[in-house]
């Protein structure tokens, strides 16, 4: 994973030669470690720097060392690209750190953190993650703190899952790094949603029973299939998006189905009430879904 080898100040120049240079804010020549990124950039840092934010580097520096020269600073070509270590060593030397735009840059960092034993940096990447832009990508801020044992970030990234489908293609890859308790604790949750408001919609005070019933005011016989058709439609949209704002915001008062339960009236012509409270109704399920849980 990594080569050592000596070269005296007056090379450091010539370390070019080898295709490398060197970090513009690591180029200090009193430093007496040269780190290698794997696209030949080097950084000039401190070896106490690194001894005291990472358990990796202190372990190695532990080691018997072959006794140097004075002045020749010691390289260490390591596996990571130069932006990934720039990130790392801006953030444990106390310069102003690079800002987090993508997962993929928090993906590299943490695996770099966690390889080289860096609570620091961990605990940096901890605080980015739960600010734009990355707040809008809940399912990879659920993969990274699943990952890390982040719990409150855990949850709050399945919270906001809830406005995905998380069974459509697109999101395979990403369930797919997830580790299985995880993606068990993520569908569990979406599943339970959507149960629950299935469960809720069969139950007291909501309309149950037989096929058929009769009409509250004349005993007419009534069928509740517009019932039945919208309750089969609220239960299918909270299968592809589980918050349940479509439903409640929208599809209550847009939806076919909707509009026909709402117009739903007595067969008898001497009668012809509603046959159903359509606000009522309304309140009554919102009060469902917000009632559902909302995390892992």
């Amino acid at each position: 994973m990594m080569e050592t080898e000596s070269i005296p100040d007056t090379a450091l120049v010539k370390a070019l030669n080898y295709g490398g240079t060197f970090h513009q804010s690591f180029s200090s020549p009193d430093a007496d470690v040269v780190l290698g990124a794997k696209d030949h950039t080097l950084f000039h840092i401190h070896s106490w720097t690194l001894k005291t934010t990472s358990g990796w580097f202190r372990s190695l520096f532990s080691m018997p060392q072959q006794n140097p020269l004075p002045n020749h600073p010691e390289v260490i070509n390591l596996d990571e690209d130069s932006h990934t270590l720039e990130s790392l060593l801006l953030m444990i030397s106390g310069l102003p750190i690079n800002p987090l735009t993508s997962y993929d840059e928090v993906d590299a960092m943490l695996f770099a953190a966690e390889k080289y034993d860096m609570p620091g940096p961990m605990s940096l990447i901890r605080v980015l993650i739960m600010t734009p832009p990355l707040l809008d990508q809940p399912l990879r801020l659920y993969a990274a703190a699943t990952r890390c044992g982040w719990e409150e970030e855990a949850r709050h990234a399945s919270a906001q899952s809830l406005a995905l489908n998380i069974y459509a293609e697109e999101y395979q890859p990403i369930l797919r790094k997830l580790h299985t308790g995880a993606v068990l604790d993520l569908m569990n949750l979406h599943r339970n949603r959507r149960e629950g408001i299935r469960q809720r919609l069969n139950e007291q005070p909501f309309v149950t029973g037989s096929m058929t019933a009769s009409c509250p005011r004349c005993r007419w016989k009534i069928d509740h299939h517009t019932w039945r058709e919208l309750k089969y439609r609220v239960v299918m949209e909270m299968d592809v998006r589980p918050l349940g704002d479509t439903v409640v915001d929208v599809g209550l008062t847009a939806w076919p189905e909707a509009t026909a339960c709402w117009d739903a009236r007595c067969p008898n012509t001497e009668c012809t009430c509603v046959l159903y409270d359509k606000v009522e109704t309304l309140r009554l399920i919102r009060d469902c879904i917000d009632g559902l849980p909302k995390t892992t």
